[in-house]
Order: structure tokens, then C-alpha cells, then sequence
């Protein structure tokens, strides 16, 4: 399994990941497109968007960003607004405070808590004053699924990760089971909200 989130072969792990007819046949993204949608995030920009299923379900209202330009590329195929970082600099989306929420799915438990605080500095100039963040981790048994996880990202790291980075945390729970099952059920996920401050 390759630890490099930039290369092709994690495009390929993604894609394949997604794709297998098991989870197509039992819909098994159904619950999380639900509850992104529930959320009600407005205009998004997603942060480390893979190739592109978090997109799929914002419906149209999302732009992506992400540093693998395989994933990127494989996302844009299938007709979603996905940029590798320079590209989104360079596109007709990069305007300041044109955004209602930045969301980061999947993505600062590949990091150190102060990379990932960076991160989302460095984003949320797109985000309108008093924007929402967004940030999804997976729980114990997802994380240690995963060879290119580098910091186990629960509740606190996260709303530490929040705080260093201008925001203020509202709301944080535990997806889609409660926190116990996370510890042998691969796709619990931690969910936290906030607000820029």
C-alpha cells in the first residue's frame, strides 16, 4: 500500500475503493452523502477532495482542491470542479470570501495537528466572514487502515486544529455510529463543526 498521497497508485486505491459493485449494490455512500447534505453547507470548497466524492454529493455546489493531480484529473473526467492547488489559483473560483464553507473530509489525519492548522489558514481567506469549517476524520479502526496516516485526529486534536486556525468549534459528533463502534468499525467517522472567528 503506498503512502504517498500525491502518486497514482492512491488515485487508483480511491477509485478502486470506490467502484467495487459490493458498495454500489448496497449503497453504502448513501449515509454520508446524506449527512454532508444535511449539514447544508452553502457554496463549499473542499479541501483534499480525492476524486471527487464528497463533490457528488454537494450536488453542484462544490469546488474541490487537491495536491494529487491524478486524483484531480480523474475527478474533472467525471464532470466535477476540481483543481490541483495552482490550478484553483488560476481559475475563475479563486475569489476571496466567495465561500460559505471549507471542508477538509479525510485529510488532517494524513498531517501533524500543526500542518493541518496551517491548512486551513491558508484556505480560509476563500471563506466569507463568519464561514463554517467542516472537518471529518476517521475514528480508531480507520485510522490504522490506512499506511499514509500520520496522527490519529479525535475530537480534541481536531478542535485544537480549529482553535489554531481561527475557529471556533460549535458542534462535534460521532458518524455514522456511536464513538464505540469506531474502535473495530472501519468507516465511523469524527465530525466537527465551527466557525471563523
Amino acid at each position: 500500500m503506498t503512502r504517498d498521497t500525491r502518486d497514482a497508485e492512491y488515485t487508483a486505491r480511491l477509485a478502486r475503493a470506490q467502484s467495487a459493485p459490493w458498495k454500489r449494490l448496497l449503497g453504502v455512500q448513501l449515509p454520508y452523502r446524506w449527512n454532508l447534505r444535511r449539514l447544508r453547507l452553502g457554496r463549499t470548497l473542499e479541501v483534499g477532495c480525492g476524486i471527487g466524492r464528497n463533490l457528488v454529493a454537494l450536488s453542484g455546489a462544490g469546488v474541490g482542491i487537491d495536491h494529487n493531480a491524478h486524483s484531480v484529473a480523474y475527478a474533472r473526467e467525471h464532470g466535477l470542479e476540481a483543481f490541483t492547488p495552482e490550478g484553483f489559483l488560476a481559475s475563475r473560483f479563486a475569489v476571496p470570501a466567495s465561500f460559505d464553507s471549507l471542508l477538509l473530509s479525510h485529510v488532517i489525519e494524513h498531517m501533524t495537528g500543526a500542518e493541518a492548522a496551517a491548512l486551513v489558514r491558508e484556505h480560509a481567506p476563500w471563506l466569507r466572514p463568519g464561514g463554517r469549517l467542516v472537518v471529518i476524520t476517521p475514528q480508531d479502526a480507520g485510522f490504522a487502515s490506512d499506511a499514509s496516516h500520520v496522527q490519529f485526529m479525535d475530537f480534541e486534536a481536531i478542535r485544537a486544529v480549529m482553535a489554531a486556525a481561527g475557529f471556533a468549534p460549535d458542534r462535534a459528533y460521532s458518524f455514522p455510529f456511536p464513538r464505540p463502534v469506531g474502535r473495530f468499525f472501519t468507516y465511523n467517522e469524527f465530525v466537527v463543526l465551527g466557525r471563523q472567528v
